[in-house]
């Protein structure tokens, strides 16, 4: 039995705890962030050829600076963050500021790309209490295209298999490179040798929407979920990505911007990490009215957008608020 999974009786009456308070959060109001992904740094160890969320020289933000983020982010009654980068694990402080919003009572998870894990850290985090972790892995081998690769972190999910006390979820993208495809079927073999959970993601373009799967694609994904069934890959599956798929657009009320804030690592609040540049409003500043206001703002962008964070946290208002046209003049993707 591994330690990435909830043993004891108080661990999982603490998972109980902690859905309940976000159910509570998502049903009881409308205009309450359910998740913030907090850019920490912007620096990256990688360097793949399909992401624009990343450069190699910026220094961590400062830890002042994110404690004030977390504060402010609690006083907006948000139910989740996500600490994210570039790589959040090069920010030498990160374990201070999950704590920080763990006081907080706030859910917290990370994303990273693994190659900076270590005993150390992963015992760092237990103590900070994380409770999730989403690891990165798209092939076998790194290319140009992902540099995310099993060979070069199998090692790690051994480490986090053996330590971690918080759960742990590798995700795949699937539209990387077309002669990997096999590989994220692999990816899953593995993680689940680990006693870890998949997902599986498709491949957005820099604007947040599909890049079209091949047949043999399709056929990956079928197979990846056989390998790890779950919730997650369900959620996403109805959502959005079987219209996706097949071609065809959804019909939703995308609540970027009010149920789900992206804050950049300069403090600004962004519709999401394809979308920078609006509203583009320093996070310290962001209030009500702000929430209220992205909140019922249609977004152009949404009827083909794969991001699963944003889908998620906008269902609970799926058949509440409508929404109306609006046309923000969009920074580029890549500013």
């Amino acid at each position: 039995m591994t330690s990435t999974k909830t043993n004891s009786l108080a661990d999982r009456l603490s998972g109980v705890s902690a859905g309940l308070g976000f159910l509570g959060r998502a049903l009881g109001s409308r205009y309450n962030p359910l998740l913030a992904q907090v850019v920490v740094t912007r620096r990256c160890n990688l360097a793949c050829g399909y992401c624009n969320e990343y450069d190699d020289f910026s220094d961590p933000v400062p830890l002042a600076d994110l404690l004030a983020r977390v504060d402010h982010l609690a006083s907006l009654k948000t139910a989740s963050i996500t600490f994210t980068g570039g790589e959040p694990l090069l920010h030498p402080e990160l374990d201070k500021v999950i704590k920080a919003a763990r006081d907080h009572g706030m859910i917290v998870t990370m994303i990273t790309n693994g190659f900076k894990l270590t005993k150390s850290w992963i015992e760092r985090l237990n103590v900070a209490g994380l409770q999730g972790m989403q690891i990165s892995i798209d092939n076998l081998k790194p290319d140009e295209i992902s540099m995310k690769s099993l060979h070069s972190v199998e090692r790690k999910l051994g480490l986090l298999q053996q330590h971690a006390k918080f759960k742990v979820n590798v995700n795949s993208v699937l539209g990387v490179s077309g002669d990997r495809t096999q590989d994220v079927v692999t990816v899953a073999e593995t993680a689940a040798k680990y006693g870890l959970q998949h997902s599986v993601g498709v491949l957005h373009d820099h604007t947040g929407t599909l890049k079209p799967l091949s047949p043999a694609q399709h056929e990956a994904y079928a197979q990846v979920t056989k390998i790890s069934p779950s919730v997650v890959h369900t959620l996403n599956y109805w959502l959005f990505q079987k219209n996706l798929m097949h071609g065809k657009s959804n019909d939703w009320k995308c609540r970027a911007g009010a149920r789900y804030l992206y804050v950049t690592e300069d403090g600004k609040v962004h519709w999401c990490s394809q979308q920078r540049g609006y509203p583009g409003i320093p996070l310290l500043e962001y209030g009500r009215e702000d929430i209220r206001r992205e909140f019922h703002t249609e977004k152009s962008c949404s009827p083909t957008c794969t991001l699963s964070c944003v889908h998620q946290m906008s269902m609970f208002d799926r058949y509440r608020g409508a929404q109306k046209p609006s046309a923000p003049v969009m920074a580029s993707a890549a500013e």
